[in-house]
């Protein structure tokens, strides 16, 4: 399922507009990303957890090399499904 094909979904179980869905998907992911660029926590219940994840910098090696290099330090969107989405699914 792609944004578009969301959209149509949404607007029909919300007997929304598409116009109206996309609005509402569109600042639900807006609110989605700015608490985690905030360093937060966003819990919706039955569906699941985002959270940033933190990688300390390390030495890696280049394969091709076999050079030592340093991998900086980065952040990352980690998602963890809640039981009623893992319910779904199987």
């Amino acid at each position: 399922m792609n944004k578009t094909e969301l959209i149509n979904a949404i607007a029909e179980k919300a007997n929304l507009s598409k116009a109206q869905a996309k609005n509402a998907l569109d600042a639900a992911i807006e609110a989605i990303g700015g608490a985690l660029a905030a360093n937060d926590k966003v819990a919706l219940l039955g569906f699941g957890t985002f959270s940033v994840k933190e990688t300390a910098a390390r030495t890696g090696i280049n394969p091709r090399t076999k050079e030592k290099i340093e991998i900086a330090a980065s952040k990352s969107v980690k998602f963890k499904a809640g039981a009623e989405l893992n319910a779904k699914v199987k």
